[in-house]
């Protein structure tokens, strides 16, 4: 997708619901209403959109034409649609999915849309080996990420100070974000992380991201069109990489090596930037060891270093490398599978200069990441770097 790099598409619109704990609602209602306020942003007419873009619900899973539901129920009719599967990295990916949609002709105005509520209903089974192998074992999501922290701490030591530091520092950005689900707005210190109860041994319960309801949608069109119809702000995708399934063959022994140590060097390299470029970083953080892993392999510091990279680096709102301003998942909230959503809405309102309390001084770019699925006995399965640059 070099092609990118001419800035030929835009985001033109970003909405986000506001995050809730068993909100009762359903991933369509969630869905229409983030709908609703992108038309209403954006001014862009409902039958103006002719492409669509959604992630599955964990709340509605096993629905062969999820697409097609949702467009019915949303009174969307489109030339063109793509659900992806990729977990974390579906967000991004159908941004970068509908880009390649316009550029190839098939739409002209693209909603990416992800809406799930699986604090209310979860209806997701995930066959194949977690059924059968890990799930009867309780191997779980924080036991998988606790066993990549155990390895990461046998080679390097565990970076629980570094830790601590995103974790306060995402809380901060939490606090000024209206939109962050209510039960996680609350201050917190490096002592009360470092206090909190273990999970998955060493993986304490302020390491964990926790499940809420909540949709997130964002209008894609070319910068052409978006200049015709008198939009003022937009934000480019001047790159994108992804990788599903690294390291197939198990060739590497180190699982705490990722897919990243690929897609982040390579979407830098594509967007023309150096790591020390990057205004702001919004990573999926669904667990903090994975900031760690994506920090080291992204290139922003090396091997074994990100803990004295946080320490010694303002990653505030104020810093020289802020990261997840909104407060990230784990301090907002994962609305299931449009949790990826979470990150990039931060990222694309810092360009628009909408951030309000939270908004930084320089926001002309901004690198943001996703993580899909954790593989049997191996790190995620799934890598993707987005970068982003304000236009007008």
């Amino acid at each position: 997708m070099e092609w990118l790099q001419d800035r030929s598409i835009a985001i033109v619109g970003s909405v986000h619901t506001k995050l809730a704990r068993q909100s009762g609602k359903t991933a369509l209602e969630l869905g229409g209403e983030a709908l609703a306020a992108l038309i209403e942003q954006t001014g862009v007419e409902r039958d103006r959109i002719d492409g669509f873009a959604s992630t599955l619900a964990n709340a509605d899973a096993g629905n062969a034409f999820w697409t097609s539901v949702v467009c019915e129920t949303l009174g969307l009719s489109v030339k063109w649609a793509q659900v992806s599967d990729i977990g974390g990295c579906s967000v991004a990916g159908n941004v970068a999915r509908a880009a390649a949609a316009i550029h190839a002709g098939l739409c002209e105005v693209a909603v990416c849309l992800a809406a799930d509520a699986p604090s209310t209903r979860f209806t997701t089974v995930q066959s194949g080996y977690r059924t059968e192998f890990c799930d009867p074992f309780g191997y779980g999501l924080p036991v998988s990420f606790g066993l990549l922290s155990s390895a990461y701490a046998a080679k390097y030591g565990l970076p629980e100070r570094g830790m601590a530091r995103l974790a306060v520092t995402q809380r901060a950005g939490a606090l000024l974000n209206d939109l962050a689900c209510e039960t996680l707005r609350t201050p917190l210190t490096e002592q009360d992380y470092l206090a909190s109860r273990m999970i998955a041994e060493p993986l304490r319960l302020l390491d964990c991201v926790m499940r809420c309801d909540g949709a997130n949608a964002f209008l894609v069109m070319s910068t052409k069109l978006a200049r015709k119809l008198g939009m003022k702000r937009f934000v480019h995708p001047v790159a994108y990489r992804e990788r599903l399934n690294f390291d197939a063959r198990g060739e590497i022994e180190d699982i705490t090596v990722t897919g990243f140590s690929d897609v982040g060097p390579a979407c830098l390299e594509a967007a023309g930037w150096r790591p020390s470029d990057v205004q702001s970083f919004h990573p999926y953080d669904d667990f903090y060891i994975a900031l760690i892993l994506q920090l080291e392999q992204i290139g922003f510091c090396h091997a074994g270093q990100a803990e004295a990279f946080i320490l010694d680096t303002d990653i505030g709102l104020q810093g020289t490398l802020p990261i997840n301003t909104g407060g990230g998942q784990i301090s907002a909230g994962q609305p299931g599978l449009a949790g990826g959503g979470v990150n990039l809405y931060e990222a694309v309102e810092q360009l628009m200069g909408r951030a309000g309390p939270r908004q930084l001084q320089a926001a002309q770019n901004a690198l943001v990441t996703g993580i899909g699925v954790i593989q049997y006995a191996r790190n995620w399965g799934c890598s993707s770097a987005l970068a982003l640059e304000a236009g007008a």
